[in-house]
């Protein structure tokens, strides 16, 4: 469903395990309901005033309160469900509103960058299934918060050949540039433009990369001068670093040496986790995790597999891996597919500071089997070690189940996990949940 872990260091870091990993006491969290009543929430951005916005994929952007309620009657800070592709409401779809980042000046500026899947663009390839949009706005940030429908600029669109595999998750770096997730568009093997590599590899298609663009720049970007291609070299100059599958999770640790963490969504083997470095390429559709992936049979992993991509450069391997039940159904395995989240730097749960806390949407795809995750180097390990991934054990609610469908991060660095009951898009089983220390 959604997409491999990248962390924007370039270290190369794996894990393979035995058994399926057990939380110990340290680790060991609560979880405190703060909203419900939504479809599918996937992004929790928090304003300077202490309130937050919450996406929900449907369509509308919601406003919860200081004291993290939703005001009764309060209307929705953005409702862009005339603009979105048909979405099938009530079944699985990863189609819909998908991200929203403020602009790191906002308190000034109040501008607003959201990612979305339009309808297909009359210019779009015969066949596409949609239009993946980034879009800036206008908003409004007293009382009430609006954000301006009619403000909306298009930056950037992405056709897409298949309804899946969006990515679309923004972030913007300690640099002030705007970085994006984008999905190698879908469908299963990357069978992309270019069937002998696929869509990832493809450095002149945007799927399957990590963006990087300056959005102060000249309309509707700038090219950053140190992007990999910027220039004319050997491909699209807003690609950042490429070979993902569908990076459902890009987050910068807001301490340490501010890498960039991201998930990458994997097959039927294996979910990763990456930091992403620039220029980087991830492997896929040539590797899946640790392994090789064969396009072929890709239900068994070719290993070694390949290691060099067809420009010759080595690719960069993941920090940690687990995995994915596939056909096989295997009994070790912690979940189908990779959730990003963040490094943790609150003081609610001192045990994982400095830890990356993450998620998988389910154990399998027909119960709400979600796991809450953790990924941290060993002791005393250098760089080149792998790091370890244990299942954070959900202490309270009791017999806590759901499909997770993203993480949030407040101001303060404390943790947000937003759920939904059912594998689809219906009203009224999403919630929000606030990580908390276990009793």
């Amino acid at each position: 469903m959604r997409g491999r872990i990248v962390v924007s260091i370039g270290l190369a870091i794996a894990l393979v395990f035995s058994v399926v990993p057990r939380a110990s006491a340290a680790t060991r969290v609560a979880l405190e309901l703060v909203a419900e009543g939504l479809a599918s929430p996937v992004a929790l951005v928090p304003l300077p005033d202490g309130r937050k916005l919450l996406v929900d994929q449907i369509g509308a952007v919601r406003l919860l309160g200081a004291d993290g309620r939703f005001a009764v009657g309060e209307p929705e800070v953005l409702n862009l469900t005339n603009r979105i592709a048909a979405l099938n409401h009530g079944a699985f779809d990863e189609r819909g509103l998908l991200c929203l980042a403020l602009h790191p000046a906002f308190p000034r500026n109040h501008r607003v960058f959201v990612t979305y899947n339009a309808p297909l663009r009359a210019s779009a390839p015969t066949g596409y299934n949609c239009t993946l949009r980034l879009s800036e706005f206008s908003m409004s940030p007293g009382n009430p918060v609006r954000i301006d429908p009619d403000s909306e600029r298009v930056l950037l669109e992405i056709d897409k050949p298949y309804r899946n595999h969006n990515g679309a998750r923004l972030a913007f770096g300690p640099d002030g540039l705007l970085f994006m997730s984008v999905g190698d568009g879908g469908n299963a093997n990357d069978q992309g433009m270019r069937p002998d590599t696929g869509n990832a590899q493809d450095t002149f298609n945007l799927l399957g990369k990590i963006l990087r663009i300056d959005v102060d720049g000249a309309r509707p970007f700038d090219i950053p001068r140190d992007n990999p291609f910027a220039g004319g070299r050997g491909g699209r100059p807003e690609i950042f670093a490429y070979g993902l599958r569908n990076a459902w999770g890009i987050a910068f640790d807001r301490g340490g040496n501010h890498a960039l963490f991201a998930v990458d969504v994997g097959q039927n083997l294996f979910e990763e986790v990456d930091v992403i470095r620039k220029g980087g390429n991830y492997g896929w559709p040539l590797r899946e995790g640790f392994h090789g992936f064969d396009q072929k049979a890709p239900n068994s992993s070719p290993d070694p597999g390949a290691r060099i991509g067809t420009r010759g450069e080595a690719f960069v391997d993941p920090i940690a891996e687990y995995r994915h039940p596939g056909p096989r159904k295997d009994p070790e395995a912690i979940g189908v597919s990779v959730i990003g989240g963040y490094v943790y730097r609150g003081t609610a749960l001192p045990s994982l500071s400095g830890h990356y806390v993450f998620a998988d949407w389910s154990r399998g795809w027909a119960l709400p089997q979600g796991n809450l995750l953790v990924a941290w180097r060993p002791p005393g390990d250098a760089a080149k070690g792998r790091w370890k991934v244990e299942v954070l054990e959900v202490a309270a609610p009791a017999k806590w189940t759901a499909y997770v469908t993203a993480l949030g991060e407040d101001s303060d660095g404390e943790l947000f996990v937003m759920t939904s009951g059912t594998s689809g898009l219906t009203r009224g089983s999403g919630r929000v949940w606030k990580l908390r220390p276990a009793e």
